[in-house]
């Protein structure tokens, strides 16, 4: 399993890589924020073994929950264990909009 930064998932957004963003935050952390990196895919942690198969192989894989600990970490393992390049984002959702990074409401 591997880690991603704020600048090099930035840098993987304006290039214009290939890549599935995955926003794994509980859903009443996510309803809270109101908000999410534009791009991402909300998916319930709680419901992981329902929808681990269904994500795509042929690209890496970038998880942020709340703050880039237990969540996203532990999914990521997951679904690196399956095979899958999965990433997750340091200091998850709070770490990328505490540093002004874009966002867009849910």
């Amino acid at each position: 399993m591997s880690r991603i930064t704020r600048c090099e998932l930035m840098e993987w957004q304006t290039a214009g890589r290939s890549f599935t963003l995955l926003d794994v935050r509980r859903a009443a952390v996510r309803t809270a924020d109101a908000a999410e990196i534009p791009g991402a895919r909300w998916l319930d942690p709680e419901s992981v073994f329902s929808w681990k198969d269904s994500v795509p192989r042929e690209r890496p894989v970038v998880l942020y929950c709340a703050h880039g600990h237990e969540i996203s970490q532990g999914i990521a393992a997951t679904l690196d264990v399956m095979g899958l390049d999965a990433r997750y984002l340091i200091d998850g959702f709070a770490g990328w909009r505490d540093a002004g990074q874009s966002t867009q409401g849910l």
